[in-house]
This record gives structure tokens, sequence and C-alpha cells, in this order.
């Protein structure tokens, strides 16, 4: 098991690098350092002093990739890649663009992100399982029907609509709980049961579809058929035998959403005011400030690597089948 980690951590380092390169080269494509030092300082005609001092200020001020002008290793070292991108791998976030401490900020923040995404992502994997579990009890019924209907017209329908109508009910019309906002401790649950209803409500159609055609395909198998000719209810054959079955697919496709755990929903945090890391991602994204953003892409990459590990090690715990040599 331990030589199987240490393979898999050795493999994500080159796909790190990769993304590395990728979000680097794709946002020096767009901006030069000219253009950000003109972006940040919010002026439509600045000096060229001025661009100059912004530029060296934050570490722009030098190549690229390739310091001709240096010697030895520093010509690696002393550029906007080494300084900004490959600090990263340690764990050096460096500063935002406008002078804030990356790291204290993906810190500060991570608490309101999990504060959403936790309670929707368990809640909403035990209504989807659910329901899809209670699909499949009646299949090929009425209720069956108009459950996939349902589904159906849930997926079609778009999340910033759950958002807005959400809003205008429950905050507006009702009066429930508040439009908006975010509060620290116990204060901050009334911000947070509407965010969590809508994202657990958004997302139902498409994941019950899943996992009741992983239920479908488990029903159709000889261990299925051999439980019920044993007299087992099925009640007892599906909430026993299928669904302890089918969590490799269901784990497989759980795994896409550890990063938002961390990184929080960029759509939801933005329209319901929460201070984490998605807001601020869409912040960084707007006001184009390339070392927030690297920081966000590098972070998300490392966290998607470290849940698909997870769930490869988590394999072993559902399925004695599997084993890493």
């Amino acid at each position: 098991m331990i030589a199987y980690i240490v393979r898999r951590i050795l493999h994500a380092l080159p796909i790190l690098i990769g993304v590395n390169l990728i979000t680097f080269a794709l946002f020096f494509v767009v901006n030069t350092p000219d253009d950000m030092a003109r972006m940040q300082l919010g002026v439509k005609r600045v000096t060229p002093d001025a661009i100059a001092k912004w530029k060296a200020d934050r570490g722009y001020d030098k190549p690229l990739l390739w310091n001709e002008q240096a010697q030895g290793s520093a010509r690696l070292t002393d550029t906007i890649f080494f300084r900004k991108s490959v600090r990263l791998f340690v764990f050096d976030f460096g500063r935002a663009d406008d002078g804030r401490d990356i790291a204290r900020e993906i810190t500060t923040r991570m608490g309101p992100s999990l504060a959403i995404a936790l309670p929707t992502f368990l809640l909403g994997l035990y209504v989807t399982v659910s329901f899809a579990l209670l699909l499949v009890l009646f299949r090929a019924t009425y209720f069956d029907l108009w459950g996939v209907v349902l589904c159906v017209a849930m997926m079609s329908i778009s999340s910033l609509f759950y958002i807005i109508g959400g809003q205008y009910l429950v905050s507006k019309v009702w009066n429930l709980v508040p439009i908006s906002g975010y509060a620290e401790g116990p204060d901050a649950l009334r911000f947070l049961i509407l965010p969590v209803v809508i994202s657990i409500v958004g997302g139902v159609g498409s994941s019950t579809r899943w996992y009741r055609t992983i239920f479908l395909e488990e029903i159709g198998k000889d261990y299925v058929r051999t439980a019920r000719a044993k007299g087992l209810g099925e009640t007892v054959v599906l909430f026993r035998h299928v669904l302890r079955n089918a969590l490799i697919p269901i784990l497989t496709g759980v795994v896409v959403v550890v990063p938002l755990l961390f990184m929080g929903s960029l759509i939801t945090e933005s329209f319901f005011g929460i201070p984490g890391l998605g807001s601020d991602t869409i912040d960084a994204i707007n006001a184009q400030d390339f070392a927030v953003v690297r920081s966000m892409v590098f972070l998300g990459s490392v966290l998607y690597i470290v849940g698909l590990l997870l769930t490869d090690i988590s394999y072993t715990l559902v399925d004695p089948r599997v084993r890493f040599e």
C-alpha cells in the first residue's frame, strides 16, 4: 500500500507541473505585466515610472522563463515563473497583486466554503442515493416514471434559476432567511440554510439519474438473483447487497466533489455573498490577479489528485477483491 501511494504521488508531480505551465502560459498570453500594472493602478493614463514601480514591487520586472542577464542557476531562478509558480510546490503562495497574504486568505476563507460545501455534499449524497434506491424499488411503475421525468426536468433548469428563484421566494417574499451575507459563529446558520438547500436541489436531478443507472445495472447480476432465491426481501436486497456493491462507482463519482469541499462553489458564494474561496477566485479573475488565480488553480489540482488517491484507497474498504501490490 505504501509503495502504491508513493508511486501515485510521483505520478502526480508531472501533472502538477503541466497544470502550472499551462496556467502560467494562458495568463501571460492574455495579459503582459504592463497590462496587469495598468489595470491594478486603475488609471487610464499612467506614467512609465508608475508601471515600472508596480512591477518591481510585485516581482513582475523579471523575465518570464529565462533571465539572460543573470549568471548560473539564477538564469532559471531569477524569473517570474520560478518566483511565482515553482514556489507553489512547497505551498509558498506569496502575496496577491493587491498586497494580501494569499496563504492567510486561504486559511480564513476556507471556513465559509466548508460551511456550505460539507453539508451540501453529505446531505445531497444521502438524498440522491435514497431517492435513486426508492425509484429502483418501485421500478417500472408510475412512481419510477414520474420520478425520472422530475429528474430530467430538474436537470434541464439552470442553477441560476434555483438561486434567483430561491432568493426571491424564500428571502424576499416569505422573509424567512437573509438574501445574502455571512456571519461568524451560530449566526452563520441563517445565512447558510438557503444556499445549502438550493445547492442540494440543483444537483438532485443529475445525481439521482446517475445512481439509479448504477443500481439498475447491479440488480441484474447473479448475486442479486441468488439473494432473491434464498428468500430475501426486495428491500434487504437493495439496501444491503446492491448498495454495498455499487459503492465503487459511487465513490468514483464522489471524488470530483473533493476539491469543491475546500475551494467552494464559485456561483453560489458569489450570489449569496459568502466570503469563501469561490467568491475570492471570481474576484481575482475579474481583477486579473494572477497571483491568486494561479494559487487557486494549483490548490484545486492538488486536492483533486488527493481525492483520487483517497478514492483508490477506499476501494479496498468496500471491495475486498481490490488489493494494491
